[in-house]
């Protein structure tokens, strides 16, 4: 019987059910509030999602608090989920927020005394609606928030007495440790992230749940990664390509296809950082090749954002691969990757990702603008960098605004030494000086010193053509 089948059933069975018999009412909505939630988990259907919360408000009507307050806490335990997963797959924090305030209320009827694992349940549950919200928002407050909920989950999910429950939510507190990390200066979180999802391998082992064990150790490669790029060295950054080929083994192509596009991305995007601290091609040209491994399963058709991301990531890697390599044939590649990335990455629908896509781009085109006679080039990098200065502002997002004025200095300086007069130059030294009002403080002292001595340079320029 399919999902929406037995959502139609039940809910013509239900109507036979006699009134003044709650009980067996409630046993029909339930059943139909979980068939109309798997269809809308499975198959994406929000339409389902939607009728399936309004079934299980039914239920909490029939089972209402002061009657079967175990029952009522976990119809809203059900609801929370239910509201999460509809959250997940809209804009906006609305569902989201409902999704908290259904967990915490069945938590009310679900004190770790009584149901210590029914407890343990529901706060792994409240980990992962506030992580949600904190992946939409900026600040870490829900992200804190998250933590508190999985390491209280954790005092009753032992391992030796729930291993496989222990084990998810060690994977989920690192999840949402990771992406703490992310918005932190410093190393604390993203280590103890590393340390969860080791925790959670322990149990989660290829031999018992080899694609728990795969998604684990891409985790585990996203956390290394992102330690990997915040140290110098190359020792994180190895152990993290290793943590993605591990997860490969079980993220074939034919078994899980966009979850191994996904891990293919991800491991390109280690890859390429490898190879801006290494010399010569190898790490950049298998990079490159992930990326392009990636799109073969991330069609613009079937994930557009996804799709978009990872051409953005190719782009990268081309033009990591340019610096390195006379001429200009990847330069044109990572262009046309950049310009592809664009296409799905709007500004309506992805402001931030439209504006990171853009400072790309103008960078390929000065990097090509430079190699190439002529000022068509750089004019068009100029562009690019103007553009995404549109969403990086300097309130928004203060770091990219000012490596974004930065760049933009960088090729006016280049377009003004192929042009007469100063105009170029002179607003090429107004984007640098911006850049620092930011960086002066933030930036190591060799980059700002870099800035000034570019300030130095174009002001001489300046000078010597207004005395001509």
């Amino acid at each position: 019987m399919r999902y929406l089948d037995a959502a139609q059933h039940f809910n013509q069975a239900a109507a036979l059910v006699p009134s003044g018999h709650p009980d067996e009412t409630a046993d029909y909505l339930y059943r139909q509030a979980f068939a109309l939630y798997g269809q809308g988990d499975e198959r994406g259907d929000i339409a389902a999602l939607k009728e399936s919360i309004e079934t299980w408000h039914l239920v909490l009507q029939q089972r209402p608090r002061d009657r079967v307050p175990l029952d009522w806490a976990m119809t809203q335990n059900n609801l929370g989920i239910a509201l999460e997963r509809l959250g997940e797959r809209e804009s906006g924090t609305t569902h989201l927020t409902e999704a908290v305030a259904a967990y915490r209320a069945a938590l009310e009827e679900q004190p770790r005394k009584r149901v210590p694992l029914d407890w343990a349940m529901t706060q792994n549950n409240l980990g992962n609606a506030p992580e949600r919200l904190g992946e939409r928002e900026s600040g870490t407050a829900h992200l804190t928030e998250a933590v508190t909920a999985y390491r209280a989950a954790l005092e009753e999910q032992t391992r030796d007495r729930v291993p496989r429950d222990w084990a998810m939510t060690q994977n989920n507190l690192g999840n949402a440790l990771w992406e703490l990390g992310e918005r932190e200066i410093g190393m604390a979180h993203l280590t103890e992230a590393v340390a969860a999802y080791h925790a959670a391998l322990e149990e989660r082992t290829r031999d018992r749940v080899p694609l728990e064990w795969a998604m684990t150790q891409n985790n585990l490669g996203v956390a290394l990664q992102t330690l990997g790029e915040r140290e110098g060295g190359t020792a994180h950054l190895m152990e993290a390509v290793l943590a993605y080929h591990a997860a490969l083994q079980e993220r074939t192509r034919d078994r899980a296809p966009l979850d191994w596009a996904t891990t293919q991305n991800n491991l390109g995007v280690a890859l390429e950082s490898l190879g801006e601290r290494e010399s010569g091609t190898a790490h950049l040209t298998e990079a490159v090749a992930a990326h392009r491994a990636a799109l073969q399963e991330y069609t613009r058709d079937r994930a557009a954002l996804q799709w978009a991301m990872t051409q953005n990531n190719l782009g990268n890697a081309l033009a990591r691969m340019a610096k390195r390599e006379g001429g200009t044939a990847h330069l044109t590649e990572a262009v046309a990757a950049y310009r592809a990335a664009l296409e799905e990455f709007t500004r309506d629908r992805a402001p931030l990702q439209w504006a990171t896509a853009q400072n790309n781009l103008g960078t390929a085109l000065k990097t090509l603008g430079e190699r190439e006679s002529g000022t068509a080039r750089l004019t068009e990098a100029v562009a690019a960098y103007r553009a995404a200065l549109e969403e990086f502002t300097r309130d928004r997002v203060p770091l990219d605004w000012a490596t974004t004025q930065n760049n933009l200095g960088n090729a006016l300086e280049r377009l003004g030494e192929r042009e007469s007069g100063t105009a170029d130059l002179t607003e090429a030294v107004a984007a640098w000086e911006a850049c620092l009002t930011v960086t002066a403080s933030a930036w190591p002292p060799a980059w700002v010193e870099g800035v000034h001595s570019h300030i130095d340079r174009a002001r001489a320029k300046e000078a010597r053509r207004a005395s001509k």
